[in-house]
C-alpha cells in the first residue's frame, strides 16, 4: 500500500514504504543534502507523510540520538569550549537538528543524558529548553506548578526596567524607566546569556513573611516608607504628544502657531502661557491637564458651505494639542521633523515621576503579585534582633495555596548571597540545593531556615513566633494607580445615544452593569438604582391614538400629531437609546407602536 507525500499540504507523490523514505530524508538532512529547514511528519493513521517548510514555524534544537547514544561527544564539548567549532558546526555535522511541532510528534526526546533508551530519538540541549525565554529568568522553577511559572513569565513582561539605554533621544508611547535598577542576587543560566545586566528590571529588598494589621491582606504588601524616600522602586512616565500641519483640498493648511484671538474656539490666555513664538512649548515647563501643548489653527470643517472668498483668518478653528484629563508632567523632549508627506511634525515627549504609593502593583518573579496596602513609617515597621528593618512585609497566606516553594528558596537564597557577596545559581533543574544553601546561611551566623526572631516596632515587644525574612528580587509592574484613577459627577456625552462618554481619558462615566446592580439591591439600596439607570433619560411626546412619537412646537408651545389631527399627546420618560432603537427600527421599513396605559 503506497503513502502519499504533502508538501506543505499540497500532495506531491507517493510512496511505497514511508518509514524507509523518512530515514532516508533524514539523513540526507543531517548530511547537508536537504535544507535543515524542512521538517518531516509521518501520519500512521492516516498513512501519509507531511513536509513542512513554510514561514513562521516555530522550530527548536535538539541533540540528536542514535542506538541509545548522542551523537554529541565529549571530544565536542571540548571543542567547544576551545571555541574551535561553533553551534553552526554542530548542525552541519547533524549532531543537532531542528524539529517542529510536527516532527515533535514521531519524536522521543530524553530530558538528561542518563535517562536514555534505545528507543529515543532525540536529546535535550538543556532541561532548560521547554521553558520560554522569560520564563527561564525565574528562579528555582522546578519547585513551582506549572501555572505560577507562567504567572511569574507574564509578569516580567510588565516590570519597569531600563528598557533601552538610548531612551533620552527615543520617541516612545506610554513607557516607563526604573531609575535604580539593580541585578538580582539570585540569577539563572539565562541572566547572563541575556546579558540582563544591561538592562535590569527590579531591585533588592528584605522582605519579611509577616501579617500586619492586616493592611496586606488578599495578596496586598506593606512598604517600609524609609525605603521609599530612599528610592524604592522610583520611576519615570514618559508619554507623547504629537501634531503636524496636514494639507487639505484648496491648498489650505493647518498652521502652527500661538492661535489668535480671533479663531473659532479660542481659550484662554492662560491655557496658551506656556508656547513660545513659535506655537511650540519650551521644555521643563510643568504642565497640568487642560494646559495646551502645541498650538494650531485649521481651515473650517464644512468648506463647501461657505463662501470661498470669504475665508480669512477669522473664519479659521482652534485645533491645539491639549494635556488630557488626568494627566501631567514636564515637558521633556521637543523635537521639530517632517512626516512621510513632507509636512511639518511637532513631536512633544511628557515626563512624569512616579513614586510608589498605595495601590501601586508589585510582584516577585513568582507570580506573587499584589498591591501596596500600607505604606508604614520606618519607627512602626516590625524590625529583627540584630537591627534589620523589612523594606516589605508579605502575606503568609500567599503561600499555602499557590505552593510556590521557589517563592521561599529564592529568600534563603538572597540571603545567602548578601552574606557572602557572591550570586546564587537558580538554574530550573539545575540550581544550587537547598540543603547546601542553608549549611551556608547557618556558617554565616543565621539559623539555617532563613527565620529569625522579630520585635514589634511600636511597642519594642518580641513577637512569639520567629519571621521568616531574607533578600529577594522584586518588580514594580507598569499599573500605577497615578495612571487609573477615574472618578466622574457630570460630564460629556456622546453626540448619537446621549450616554456618557467612554474611557478616562475622555472624562468618561463609569459603567454600572448587572452585577454592581445586584449589590445595590443585596444592601436594600434598589432606588438608588432609578438615579443609576438613567444617564440618557428623555421625555418623548408620544401620541395616544396612533403611538407614534408627536411633535412638540417649540414656538406655540404645543404638542400635536403629524398622523392623527385631533388627539392627545402624553409625554414619557425614556432612555433616549430606546428612542434611536424606535427611529432605527423605522429605517428599516418597520414601524413601532407605543400602546400607552394609566399607571394607576
Amino acid at each position: 500500500m503506497s503513502t502519499e507525500i504533502y508538501l506543505n499540504s499540497k500532495i506531491i507523490g507517493s510512496v511505497d514504504n514511508a518509514t524507509d523514505f523518512i530515514d532516508r530524508f533524514k539523513e540526507d538532512r543531517r548530511k547537508g543534502k536537504v535544507s535543515t529547514d524542512i521538517n518531516i511528519q509521518y501520519k500512521e493513521k492516516e498513512n501519509g507523510i507531511y513536509l513542512y517548510s513554510s514561514k513562521g514555524r516555530v522550530a527548536r534544537p535538539l541533540i540528536v540520538v542514535k542506538d541509545g547514544k548522542s551523537l554529541i561527544t565529549q571530544k565536542h564539548i571540548e571543542q567547544l569550549e576551545k571555541k574551535e567549532i561553533g553551534f553552526s558546526d554542530l548542525i552541519l555535522q547533524g549532531a543537532i537538528e531542528y524539529l517542529d511541532a510536527g516532527e515533535e510528534e514521531n519524536a522521543l526526546v530524553a530530558f538528561t543524558e542518563d535517562v536514555l533508551t534505545k528507543e529515543h530519538t532525540h536529546l535535550e540541549i538543556s532541561p532548560l529548553g521547554i521553558t520560554g525565554l522569560v520564563t527561564s529568568l525565574v528562579p528555582f522553577g522546578n519547585y513551582n506548578a506549572p501555572t505560577r511559572l507562567n504567572a511569574g513569565s507574564k509578569n516580567q513582561k510588565q516590570a519597569i526596567g531600563f528598557y533601552a539605554s538610548n531612551y533620552p533621544v527615543r520617541i516612545d508611547m506610554d513607557v516607563s524607566m526604573l531609575h535604580y535598577p539593580q541585578i538580582p542576587l539570585v540569577q539563572t543560566l539565562t541572566n547572563p546569556i541575556s546579558e540582563y545586566e544591561k538592562h535590569p528590571s527590579g531591585q533588592n529588598v528584605v522582605l519579611a513573611i509577616l501579617s500586619f494589621d492586616g493592611y496586606n491582606m488578599e495578596d496586598a504588601i506593606i512598604v517600609n516608607k524609609g525605603t521609599i524616600d530612599r528610592g524604592l522602586a522610583r520611576s519615570s512616565y514618559y508619554r507623547l504628544e504629537s501634531v503636524s500641519e496636514l494639507r487639505y483640498q484648496g491648498g489650505l493648511t493647518d498652521e502652527i502657531s500661538i492661535p489668535d484671538k480671533e479663531v473659532r474656539g479660542y481659550r484662554t490666555e492662560e491655557d496658551y502661557r506656556f508656547l513660545e513664538e513659535d506655537g511650540i512649548i519650551s521644555p521643563e515647563s510643568k504642565v497640568d491637564e487642560g494646559d495646551v501643548i502645541i498650538g494650531r489653527t485649521s481651515p473650517p470643517r464644512f468648506l463647501s458651505s461657505m463662501d470661498e472668498l470669504n475665508l480669512g483668518q477669522t473664519q479659521r478653528r482652534e485645533s491645539s494639542s491639549v494635556v488630557m484629563h488626568g494627566e501631567g508632567g514636564t515637558v521633556d523632549f521637543v523635537l521639530i521633523t517632517e512626516n512621510e508627506e513632507g509636512n511639518k511634525l511637532v513631536q512633544v515627549r511628557l515626563r512624569d515621576q512616579k513614586i510608589p504609593e498605595i495601590g501601586d502593583k508589585f510582584t516577585s518573579r513568582h507570580g506573587q503579585k499584589g498591591v501596596i496596602g500600607m505604606i508604614v513609617p520606618s519607627e512602626d515597621m516590625p524590625f529583627t534582633a540584630s537591627g534589620i528593618t523589612p523594606d516589605i512585609l508579605f502575606n503568609p497566606h500567599g503561600i499555602p495555596s499557590r505552593m510556590t516553594v521557589s517563592h521561599l528558596i529564592e529568600l534563603v537564597g538572597g540571603k545567602t548571597a548578601a552574606l557572602s557577596g557572591r550570586y546564587i545559581d537558580g538554574t530550573t533543574f539545575n540550581s544550587e540545593k537547598e540543603d547546601d544553601l542553608r549549611k551556608e546561611l547557618s556558617s554565616l551566623g543565621f539559623r539555617e531556615n532563613g527565620t529569625e526572631t522579630f520585635y514589634n516596632g511600636r511597642t519594642g515587644e518580641m513577637f512569639n513566633a520567629k519571621i521568616f525574612v531574607g533578600n529577594m528580587y522584586y518588580l514594580k509592574l507598569k499599573h500605577m494607580v497615578s495612571n487609573k484613577m477615574h472618578s466622574r459627577a457630570r460630564g460629556p456625552i456622546q453626540l448619537l445615544t446621549r450616554q456618557p462618554t467612554e474611557g478616562r481619558a475622555k472624562e468618561g462615566g463609569l459603567r454600572l452593569g448587572e452585577m454592581e446592580k445586584d449589590t445595590f439591591i443585596a444592601h436594600g439600596a434598589s432606588l438608588l438604582l432609578k438615579d443609576r439607570f438613567d444617564a440618557d433619560k428623555t421625555i418623548v411626546p408620544i401620541c395616544e391614538n396612533c403611538g407614534q412619537i408627536a411633535v412638540h412646537d417649540e414656538y406655540k408651545n404645543r404638542d400635536f400629531c403629524p398622523m392623527c389631527e385631533d388627539s392627545t399627546v402624553s409625554n414619557v420618560e425614556m432612555a433616549y437609546a430606546f428612542k434611536l432603537f424606535l427611529d432605527e427600527m423605522k429605517s428599516m421599513g418597520v414601524l413601532p407602536k407605543l400602546e400607552l396605559k394609566d399607571k394607576y
